[in-house]
């Protein structure tokens, strides 16, 4: 993985270069041929074998590994070390060498010699098949693997927590649907998909209501030879493995035909992996009008597609949790002791809902002293005994889904490692640093961050990401991982040398960490005796670090990370500390040329000023600075053209220059702008950002007022997509010149307005219209007026409607065909509204009414479209300012009390 992820990296080095405006170095065009030759067979190669079609074995494949990514970043360290030589003037190379012209080529070629031996020595492999075939890929295709786990146990495993969703699949199973179904029951390894499943299978009733029940493991490499000959065992009891192996797929499967017809059958294929098994068994499952039913476990959310109305299993509470723990612990005793319980609760909530975990941790607590000083000891290290306990168990449930996914997928889910544990990851900024790290491989046609996007959504979809919160309309918002997939990480990436993250009272520097390219630095809040020092000690011994990412509440020292390219530091403290030697602001960030991913917080409310020499960042895509009011960007921003993502507090652009050298260059990989202040919006800043997709702007009234502002320009951004325009004025009446020429882009899906002071009727001509609106937030004093009537024909994509504190609104006139896919509405202190419209409860795709510090008679108003749209699924949440509104709430109608 690590070496694909190296070649990726590198290749991706390469084409920045080369698509450079302004390269910083020059290559010879036959070593750049030879070079990415030999990184795409490579890329082919590891490609294809992590598709598991080779035979080669995993030992040889380790050794190759091991040698294509040592020399994929030889030539990484050699182009970046000669890319940063250039741009400060031929400065000594962090050996104290200066590499000439010259010796840059003839290092080349000795490392694209070295590739060449390598793509020899694979050709040579693949040719003569040497090496034995991989053990791992056989055992778990054989008939005597599939048979030891095709017959369920009818040992009842603990099924705490689950009883909801065993009835719910004991109902679909038997329901009156007289056609053939299918019931997937989808989660994360160790959710306890197979023990639901099991329990299920089991029961009397189940077993009284099929004529046939058969239960198979498909398992990841499966042989649908072995998977039928495991389905007629179960529904046969004349044949014999013997007789049956003898028989072709085709033979098998026409017999299971011939003996489900015309009898009511049950089949489960439990541990399914892709849609592509179910396709070569399925045929043979007749569809014969009697209430048959086919139920399917899988980790991947795509597999669970092939039925309907399936089951997702999510995580136990703590409640459920502690009572699990307590059944496997406790089995023959009632209660836990009361001197346990407290800590026992503490190691249930360690396990994180995992079922397994749970089982496990239970397993080894039964087993060893019930006292309160080993139970604390388990309590501290919950995840590392679960991880060894049971012959490493849960570990190797989980590695499996590691072991199945492609190999473009592992460096992104590795990457997850490198955050701290239990951390809410923002979306927006994870797509930005796997692009930043080299890890997205390029598509025609699609930005690296929708790629990227497409990434994150896989791995969602295989349980191993989950998803913590949805923007406004459907996007994953924040992301989280589960401690135990985290440690997997860990182990992984300390294994392939792919990352390195810090350990509490770490007591020596680890070895090899000279040769770290990314390190995590995070510091526990609850470790009151951690101490950075040695920490940042270490930091003196990587210089060939290209990844920082910490939190922690010191200084940063930025030492001689001259090839550094991801910087992301959110400290809790300034970065300036009176206290410590060290001492980091913009200005020192800014001599790291080779940046390509900047995050930081600044050393002050009002910063020393944005470097001039902020175009020495020769490849910078993603520039955020937190903490820096008023800062007024150089010109030399405009000649920065692999820019795509900058946010400051407050930016000021200067408006571009015209003429002269500087004047060719268009910003065509801008896509994101955040909190830029008083934005001229000019017709020349315009034609320098044509792919802009975010934009967020506001201004503050200045003396000259607005006049020399041209908001009609925005309607000439073909490619935004999100747009947040704010007005903060001294004078109101300024506003009418600059909000009437406000003209928006069609291609705009979600908008934010906030002290517009626009009217109620302006919404007919310059919002309603817009063909992609899906969003719509309408903030305080962004309209006026008493009434709002809507017409026919307009938002007809809106599916989120905000309004808040737009404070004269009393009446709202509206009709359900107005609004033709509205999802969700929320209504923010919205005093004198008087009821929200009844038409609004006949849109049928409204699932959710949000109310907030809302007119009491608005509230009544969303009651009864509840009462009337209830068995549609619609739910209602209301906060209110006393408590006379709780007697309303129900189970999809919540009220809160401010």
């Amino acid at each position: 993985m690590a070496a694909y992820a190296a070649l990726l990296s590198l290749k991706y080095i390469i084409q920045q270069i080369q698509l450079h405006p302004c390269p910083p170095i020059s290559f010879d065009q036959n070593q750049v041929d030879s070079l990415t030759d030999n990184l795409n067979f490579l890329q082919d190669f590891l490609e294809g074998y992590s598709y598991g079609c080779s035979s080669i074995s995993r030992e040889a494949v380790d050794v190759l590994e091991s040698r294509i990514k040592n020399a994929a970043l030889a030539a990484e360290d050699l182009i970046e070390t000669r890319v940063v030589d250039q741009i400060h003037g031929g400065s000594t190379a962090h050996h104290g060498k200066k590499i000439s012209s010259s010796d840059f080529h003839q290092d080349l070629e000795m490392v694209i010699q070295d590739m060449g031996f390598i793509k020899k020595d694979v050709m040579e492999i693949k040719e003569n098949h040497i090496g034995i075939e991989d053990h791992l890929l056989r055992k778990s295709s054989t008939l005597g693997g599939a048979g030891a786990s095709s017959s369920p146990s009818t040992r009842q495993n603990a099924m705490v927590g689950f009883d909801d969703l065993l009835i719910e699949v004991m109902d679909k199973l038997t329901e009156r649907q007289s056609n053939l179904r299918i019931i997937p029951i989808v989660g994360m390894g160790g959710i306890g998909k197979t023990t639901l499943a099991r329990n299920v299978y089991a029961k009397p009733l189940i077993m009284h209501h099929f004529d046939i029940r058969a239960w198979v493991t498909v398992s990841q490499n499966y042989n649908v030879q072995d998977i039928l000959i495991e389905i007629l065992l179960c529904i046969s009891k004349d044949e014999s493995l013997e007789s049956l192996s003898a028989k072709s797929e085709g033979e098998l499967g026409e017999r299971i035909h011939k003996t489900l017809w015309g009898r009511r059958y049950l089949i489960v294929l439990d541990d399914i992996w892709s849609a592509q098994a179910w396709d070569k068994v399925n045929l043979f499952f007749p569809e014969n009008g009697q209430r048959s039913r086919i139920m399917i476990t899988t980790r991947l959310s795509d597999v669970a597609l092939i039925g309907s109305h399936g089951i997702v299993m999510d995580f136990l509470n703590e409640e459920k949790s502690w009572d699990l723990l307590c059944r496997y612990v406790f089995e023959e005793e009632d209660d836990c002791p009361p001197e346990l319980e407290e800590i026992g609760k503490k190691i249930a909530k360690n396990c994180e809902g995992l079922p397994l975990s749970i089982v496990v941790i239970g397993g080894h607590l039964a087993k060893s002293k019930r006292t309160r000083k080993h139970w604390e000891y388990i309590s501290e290290n919950t995840n590392t005994i679960v991880n060894l306990e049971d012959n490493k168990r849960c570990l190797k449930v989980l590695q499996l889904s590691y072991n199945h996914l492609q190999v473009h997928l592992k460096p992104c889910f590795l990457y997850m490692g490198f955050f701290p544990e239990d951390n809410k990851i923002r979306v927006s900024c994870l797509v930005k640093l796997w692009v930043s790290e080299g890890f997205v491989k390029p598509i025609n046609g699609k930005s690296l961050e929708v790629v990227s996007g497409e990434y994150l959504q896989e791995l969602c979809d295989r349980n191993l990401i989950f998803v913590h919160k949805r923007g406004s309309y459907g996007n994953i918002k924040f992301c989280s991982i589960h401690d135990l997939l985290r440690d997997l990480c860990l182990r992984e990436a300390e294994r392939e040398k792919f990352f390195y993250v810090t350990r509490l009272h770490e007591p020596t520097i680890p070895q090899g960490i000279n040769t770290q390219r990314r390190i995590g630095i995070h510091q526990s809040m609850l470790e009151k005796d951690y101490h950075p020092d040695p920490v940042l000690h270490t930091l003196q011994y990587v210089p060939l670090v290209r990844s920082l990412i910490c939190n922690f509440e010191e200084g940063l020292p930025l030492l001689d990370f001259r090839l550094l390219r991801v910087l992301k530091v959110d400290d809790k403290k300034s970065y300036i500390d009176n206290n410590r030697q060290y001492e980091y602001s913009v200005e020192v960030v800014f001599r790291l040329v080779n940046l390509r991913f900047i995050a930081i917080q600044s050393d002050g409310p009002k910063s020393s000023g944005f470097p001039s020499s902020v175009n020495l960042f020769w490849n910078l895509q993603t520039l955020v600075v937190n903490g820096t009011w008023d800062v007024v960007a150089p010109c030399e921003i405009w000649n920065m053209t692999q820019l795509k993502h900058v946010h400051f507090d407050r930016l000021e652009l200067p408006d571009p220059p015209t003429g002269g050298k500087d004047d060719k260059f268009v910003l065509e990989n801008l896509q994101t702008l955040t909190s830029i202040r008083n934005f001229k919006c000019g017709e020349e800043l315009v034609k320098r950002i044509p792919n802009i997709n975010k934009l967020q702007i506001f201004y503050f009234e200045e003396p000259q007022g607005f006049f020399s502002y041209c908001l009609d320009n925005l309607g000439h951004l073909h490619k935004l997509e999100s747009l947040r325009f704010s007005l903060y004025p001294i004078n109101k009446p300024s506003l009418n010149d600059l909000v009437q020429n406000l003209i928006l882009p069609n291609s705009l899906k979600k908008l934010t307005l906030e002290g517009t002071y626009l009217k109620w009727e302006d919404m007919n001509t310059k919002i309603g219209l817009l063909p992609n609106l899906q969003v719509l937030k309408l903030k305080v004093n962004s309209f006026v007026g008493t009434k709002w009537e809507t017409v026919e024909g307009q938002f007809c994509n809106l599916r989120y409607l905000l309004i808040n504190m737009c404070s004269d609104l009393e009446w709202w006139t509206t009709d359900s065909s107005h609004f033709p896919r509205l999802e969700h509405l929320v209504l923010q202190q919205l005093d004198k509204l008087n009821e929200i419209p009844s038409g609004i409860g006949e849109i049928p795709t409204l699932q959710s009414i949000g109310l907030n510090l809302c007119h009491d008679d608005a509230v009544i108003s969303a009651k009864r479209i509840f009462d009337e749209q209830e068995d549609l699924g619609l739910r209602v949440r209301v906060v209110a300012r006393d408590s006379h509104f709780e007697s309303l709430a129900g189970p999809n109608f919540q009220v809160e009390t401010w």
